[in-house]
């Protein structure tokens, strides 16, 4: 562990998937750490480092209190809800917890002079991009009410920076975030699991009964979609340089969080096939809607600005670390 930080962090969903990544990162970096979530989607014995509050951001009181008593230096928001086919079943959920929730965070971290905010967001803005690599000059087109509710928040957050002095945000734009702690103490543990490599490791344990491949005749070399994968180690790294760069230069960006590269989904699929060791079966279906061919990051400015170094880009690493949680889960 690094010498101990005097900087106090307030992580809103730490006890999720990518959250408890960056706790667990944030506190082998030193810094103190407060998490507060209400459980819903996440786990208490995923919070590996600082303190657990169980409260909700509909709860205004609740978020008054945590700031009052524990008076963060910086903020990083991970709670949301993230499952593209449930927001478009249910827009309203998602536009209350992924948007109006964080208007009272954002309301009460005003009131309370808290002003440096690291907001966890996603390539959905993008909807279905016209070029790629897509890079964040690219424009905002969402297609459904996830990618929506948090297109939204990144223009209330604009807002704020330019009508608050002294408020600052980095918004970190996410590609497809895969893999799990390299000694398998946290991962994936969703109720039902929507993510590719996730589920394809469900097939292997044999929890599915075939994996599903959503449309084989795309315009790519193999006819299935292709994607960035980021390992979630790597993302909680951006998240450190980001607030860090909030401490030391208080410039209010947008970063995209991907390696510059893709794999398609026959490519995983077959990957998991080989690190598990398993031939489970696969069932190709026809698409999904608004699924775009190629999503893949150009994040060349994150690289550039922030310095950040990708240590774990390699696929095969990726799906071992997930299988390693998995086969615990």
């Amino acid at each position: 562990m690094n010498k101990k930080r005097s900087e106090k962090i307030l992580v809103t969903g730490g006890a999720g998937y990518i959250g408890s990544h960056v706790v667990k990162a944030l506190g082998e970096s030193g810094y103190d750490v407060l998490v507060l979530d209400n459980l819903s989607t996440g786990h208490r014995e995923s919070v590996l480092y600082g303190k657990l509050v169980v409260g909700d951001l509909k709860d205004v009181d609740c978020i008054d209190e945590v700031l009052d008593t524990y008076k963060p230096d910086a903020v990083m928001h991970f709670a949301a809800s993230i499952k593209v086919e449930e927001s478009v079943q249910k827009p309203l959920l998602y536009y209350k917890n992924n948007a109006l929730n964080t208007v009272n965070l954002l309301e009460s971290m005003l009131k309370h002079g808290v002003y440096r905010f690291i907001f966890s967001s996603t390539a959905a803005v993008y909807g279905i991009p016209e070029t790629t690599p897509v890079s964040e000059s690219a424009p905002l087109v969402t297609i459904n009410p996830y990618g929506s509710s948090k297109m939204i928040t990144e223009y209330i957050l604009k807002d704020i920076a330019t009508a608050e002095k002294g408020f600052r945000y980095i918004s970190l734009r996410y590609f497809n975030v895969a893999g799990a702690d390299r000694d398998a103490r946290i991962g994936q543990k969703y109720g039902e699991a929507s993510h590719l490599i996730t589920r394809a490791l469900k097939a292997a344990k044999g929890e599915l009964d075939s994996l599903q491949i959503f449309g084989t005749d795309y315009n790519t070399p193999d006819g299935t979609c292709i994607r960035d994968y980021i390992h979630v180690d790597d993302l909680a790294d951006a998240h450190i340089l980001a607030m860090e760069n909030l401490f030391t230069r208080g410039v209010s960006a947008v970063y995209n969080c991907g390696y510059g590269h893709g794999y398609s989904v026959r490519e995983v699929v077959e990957e998991a096939k080989r690190v598990t060791g398993v031939d489970f079966p696969v069932e190709e279906t026809g698409r999904r809607e608004g699924d775009p061919p190629e999503l893949v990051a150009d994040s060349s400015r994150l690289k550039r600005e922030l310095n950040w170094k990708p240590k774990y880009d390699d696929l095969s690493y990726i799906i071992k670390t997930a299988w390693e949680w998995e086969k615990m889960v």
